[in-house]
């Protein structure tokens, strides 16, 4: 949805393994470097390629990118969702409806403005 200055406002949606977050790290530069003028960046969210612990290596790197854009939304591993089980069936980890509430709010905001 264009804001009201005619940015389009993106959501940067990422897998947590290492082709994912370097992928997000390489459209962040590209964001924080101008080259998107356009783009209003609303923020990241990394969804867990796998359940359980992320490796150290991926922490750190999360942590690298996750300086760079307005807002990070960590997403946990739900097997249910894998297993093909409709979502509306699925009682979501308190990190989605996290999401969720942040960007009605963000969106009402930008309404309102």
């Amino acid at each position: 949805m264009p804001t009201s200055d005619g940015q389009a406002q993106v959501l940067l949606v990422a897998r947590s393994h290492a082709s994912g977050l370097c992928a997000a790290q390489a459209a962040t530069h590209q964001w924080a470097a101008g080259a998107l003028p356009n783009v209003r960046l609303l923020g990241l969210v990394v969804i867990a390629d796998a359940p359980g612990k992320r490796p150290k290596p991926l922490n750190e790197l999360l942590r690298l990118i996750s300086g760079g854009v307005p807002k990070l939304w960590e997403l946990p591993w739900i097997e249910a969702l894998r297993l093909g089980i409709p979502p509306n069936q699925v009682r979501l980890p308190p990190a989605y409806l996290r999401l969720i509430r942040d960007l009605d709010h963000e969106l009402t905001e930008e309404q309102n403005a």
